[in-house]
């Protein structure tokens, strides 16, 4: 880190105090203590809260085995996808560097909509609506594609196996079944809804009156689709990657992360563990993969105890559409990483006020959008100030983007978009940061690695695990990730593994232990499909 941080401090009129504020924290000592409150903070929730560690009808994971078409769709916080998956079963040599994928999982039909901020605030029947309306479009694109447009068979047939991934917190008793929660992330729908009846009625006006009736060859007789899998993006994820390659005798995927839009993660848990109202139609079970809901309120308890909250957050945090809901998602998911970045921008270059001396008011000269909440994307950040080499490229692209206000007086100049530039790249270094330590807790919560705890004391370890870490080969430990922010951002990726890679080489017991990020690439539509696949397996 402190290679990196010696950027932060080049450009001249960069506030070093701001910047430390986001980045003071990020150093070994630091993230093991924060590691450890995580993990402590995870075994808590996971006992005493009925929000938090949700169990999943997951009880098991896919052998490999599974094959068929299945229609997939994805609903996250910023788009929606549907497509056709083709599930191959067992093939191939069992690579294990993830190119399985591509001769056992089969894709078409994959398309993409933006989810707009309207249909964010419409009513739930409205939205779904409109989901089942991208569903018709795409069965629809494939039925003839096939040329059986004419048949009074569905090129599916009568019916075709639906398996959902949703991104959002929901309540599950069975695979086929979820009542989607509150959902946040921008969406207005707070009531509690069946999800698998509103897509299908949302699809349902596409469908026939009658098996028999004749349809023009321009709009083929659509399939039923029948509900098989309903899960959240990191059970997908987690699961994608343990269908996509085999697992060896010393590596196994032990974990789900999405950091994206949002974040998340999933691991396999006894459920002996959780609070005894989650335990009932699972209790026959060894383990049961558990959607943590890491980011939900209570879970930042070691964030406030060590205090690494900045000013901007607390702002943030008291602007958004659902104040205090998702505080730990506030400080590191996509959805919120340049909305951080412009409020303290807009707060570093404000000017005194000339009838209030000792207050500050935002600089005149400032463009208009940075005075907008979530004027400034992540996107932006990502594509343009952390991926471009050359800050006078930069200044000409944001003032291509925002012009100054007046051309003789041109807003942007080197210490401004160096400052930007610091921002960046110091909300983003900590934004890895944060999520590695929380990766470390979590799988220390679940007994899979040890932290070290500052006050000298051994890690707590489920019973199952007491007196165990004494193999002589090293055991693979893998996270299966997804999502735009670890994937696209610059050096996030990198950066959160030689954090994690730090805090578990930390202290003698996890000797022989790695804990590696890889890509389930496409993760959320990927693992619908296998999951909905596990569910027709002879």
């Amino acid at each position: 880190m402190d290679g990196c941080r010696d950027l932060f401090w080049e450009n001249e009129g960069t506030d070093e105090k701001a910047l430390a504020s986001f980045t003071g924290f990020i150093n070994e000592s630091t993230l093991l203590d924060l590691a450890g409150r995580f993990s402590d903070t995870y075994r808590d929730l996971a006992k005493t809260s009925t929000d938090h560690f949700l169990v999943t009808p997951v009880t098991a994971l896919p052998s490999g085995k599974e094959k068929g078409k299945f229609l997939s769709i994805d609903v996250g916080g910023t788009n929606l996808r549907v497509g056709i998956i083709e599930l191959l079963g067992e093939v191939g040599s069992g690579s294990q560097n993830g190119k399985e994928r591509v001769e056992k999982i089969k894709r078409s039909h994959d398309k993409s909509w933006p989810i707009e901020d309207h249909m964010k605030m419409d009513k739930a029947e409205d939205l779904f609506a409109w989901i089942g309306d991208c569903i018709a479009e795409v069965i629809t694109e494939a039925i003839q594609e096939s040329g059986d447009t004419a048949s009074s068979t569905p090129a599916f047939g009568d019916e075709l196996p639906l398996g959902i991934t949703f991104s959002f917190p929901m309540a599950q008793t069975n695979l086929s079944e979820a009542t989607l929660l509150p959902m946040g992330k921008g969406f207005a729908i707070t009531s509690n809804l069946n999800l698998g009846n509103m897509l299908l009625a949302g699809y349902s006006r596409h469908l026939s009156p009658t098996p028999n009736s004749s349809s023009p060859p321009s709009k083929p007789r659509l399939p039923r689709i029948r509900i098989a899998a309903i899960t959240n993006d990191t059970v997908a994820t987690f699961v994608s990657l343990s269908y996509a390659v085999k697992s060896a005798p010393h590596s196994r995927v032990a974990m789900g992360l999405i950091v994206g839009t949002g974040t998340n993660a999933t691991v396999p848990m006894p459920p002996s563990s959780l609070h005894p109202k989650k335990q009932s139609h699972v209790s026959d079970a060894t383990t049961v993969v558990i959607n943590t809901e890491w980011t939900i309120r209570g879970t930042d308890k070691p964030l406030n105890d060590l205090n690494l909250k900045t000013k901007w957050d607390h702002e943030l945090d008291a602007n958004s559409e659902a104040p205090g809901f998702q505080p730990f998602e506030y400080m590191t998911a996509g959805r919120y990483l340049g909305e951080i970045v412009r409020l303290a921008f807009v707060d570093l270059t404000s000017v005194p006020d000339a009838n209030d001396a000792g207050r500050r008011i935002p600089n005149p000269e400032l463009p208009d959008a940075f005075k907008v909440k979530n004027g400034l994307p992540t996107r932006f950040l990502s594509e343009v100030i952390a991926s471009n080499g050359h800050e006078t490229r930069i200044m000409e692209l944001l003032e291509e983007k925002w012009p100054s206000k007046d051309p003789k007086r041109p807003f942007w100049n080197q210490p401004r978009v160096g400052l930007l530039r610091d921002l960046e790249l110091a909300v983003q270094m900590r934004s890895s940061a944060l999520i590695a330590a929380a990766c470390v807790g979590l799988l220390d919560c679940v007994g899979d690695i040890r932290v070290e705890r500052q006050d000298g004391a051994t890690p707590l370890l489920p019973d199952s695990q007491n007196g165990g870490n004494n193999q002589k080969q090293e055991e693979e430990l893998v996270i299966a990730y997804a999502g735009g922010t670890i994937s696209q951002y610059p050096e996030w990726k990198d950066t959160c593994q030689k954090w994690i890679d730090k805090l578990v080489a930390h202290g003698p017991w996890n000797k022989g232990k790695k804990v590696v990020l890889r890509e389930a690439l496409d993760g959320g539509i990927v693992g619908a499909g296998v999951l909905a696949g596990m569910t027709t397996i002879a």
